[in-house]
């Protein structure tokens, strides 16, 4: 049982809650990853990314690396998107240096998916959950999270990433029906997941919905908008109040639309986002987060500093979760890491 202060101690969820802070509270996606040395060493230990993925106390070991090493504001559940299908029955594995594979899912394969266990398959995650929670300093936020019903069926068609995700867009437009019913059932198994997330300890939610920023104006509206709104409601009708953040990548031209159809805490941005836009449009309606550009971590020193700067300068009177705009990515220094957190840190007293 977690006998850790209200969760509103947490300097994170403050903002969640519509508070402001400065320095802003700061964490990093992909914050345990192949950059740090000592998550290889774990993952070697676990032999395959599944295998670590489910493997409660693996999993909680690389949870809590980048909290020991950089003392974020906030750790986020080790995991994957794909577990949903994994637990759906559909085949996932995981190659190296070619990412995630999955048996592609026709439209009429959708009969042999299977709900009613995906809880069981789970289970080794919701424990993670709270093992990290039990670990984590009490000051700490934790994230639980899942992938857009969107994005997660790109996968689920395609069998991998491809550049615009075309297998799942031609599905989508051709038989819209179908599609449907498998964004349905992504939505309904994700509500359970996430559920049971907050149930084992997660402070809050994040939702990646990464391809996105690859929908036109109505089929963004039909499959990240909508599943947003229905899962976001349906979380909330079980546990009320539940904080969650989106993250709608490439999609900043629906983004105002985004936000008020789904009634998100905060909303994650890449990159491309133009800052005052950002700060004029979004921060006066929720908690904005990102949008550093992961390339300046890779590089460093003045164009790390650079980019640091002008995101506290234009969007630090606001709601803000300093990030990066996508995940660091693994050819970044960990010193670089060191010197981005010192340098948000530092910026109260350069204010």
């Amino acid at each position: 049982m977690d006998r850790s202060p209200p969760a509103v101690t947490r300097k994170l969820l403050r903002v969640l809650d519509g508070g402001h802070e400065f320095p802003p509270p700061i964490w990093m996606m992909r914050q345990a990853g192949r950059y740090l040395p000592e998550y290889r060493a774990t993952r070697a230990k676990a032999g395959g990314f599944l295998d670590l993925c489910y493997t409660p106390e693996l999993a909680t070991e690389v949870t809590l690396q980048p909290i020991r090493r950089y003392g974020f504001d906030a750790a986020i559940l080790f995991s994957d998107i794909l577990v949903i299908p994994d637990a759906l029955g559909q085949h996932v594995r995981f190659s190296e240096g070619e990412g995630p594979l999955l048996q592609p899912l026709t439209l009429e394969q959708l009969v042999d998916l299977d709900a009613s266990s995906a809880l069981d398959r789970l289970a080794p995650v919701i424990e993670a959950v709270g093992l990290i929670r039990a670990a984590l300093p009490t000051e700490t936020a934790l994230l639980g999270f899942c992938g857009a019903p969107w994005t997660v069926a790109t996968y689920m068609i395609a069998g991998r990433g491809t550049p615009d995700q075309a297998p799942a867009r031609k599905a989508a437009l051709i038989d819209p029906e179908r599609f449907s019913r498998l964004i349905d059932l992504l939505v309904t198994a994700s509500i359970d997941y996430l559920v049971a997330q907050i149930d084992a300890g997660a402070d809050a939610l994040q939702v990646f919905d990464t391809w996105a920023g690859v929908l036109d104006e109505a089929e963004f509206e039909r499959w990240a908008i909508e599943p947003m709104r229905k899962l976001v409601e349906g979380v909330r009708a079980r546990r009320p109040g539940t904080r969650f953040i989106g993250f709608p990548k490439g999609a900043f031209g629906f983004a105002e639309r985004y936000v008020a159809a789904t009634g998100i805490n905060a909303i994650g941005l890449d990159w491309t986002a133009p800052l005052a836009v950002v700060r004029d449009v979004l921060q006066p309606r929720l908690a904005v987060q990102g949008t550093l550009d992961p390339m300046r971590l890779v590089v460093g020193g003045r164009v790390l500093e650079e980019g640091i700067d002008a995101i506290l300068e234009t969007l630090g009177a606001g709601r803000l979760i300093f990030n990066l705009g996508h995940g660091i990515t693994p050819d970044a220094d960990p010193d670089h890491v060191t010197a981005m957190v010192k340098r948000v840190r530092a910026a109260g007293g350069r204010s």
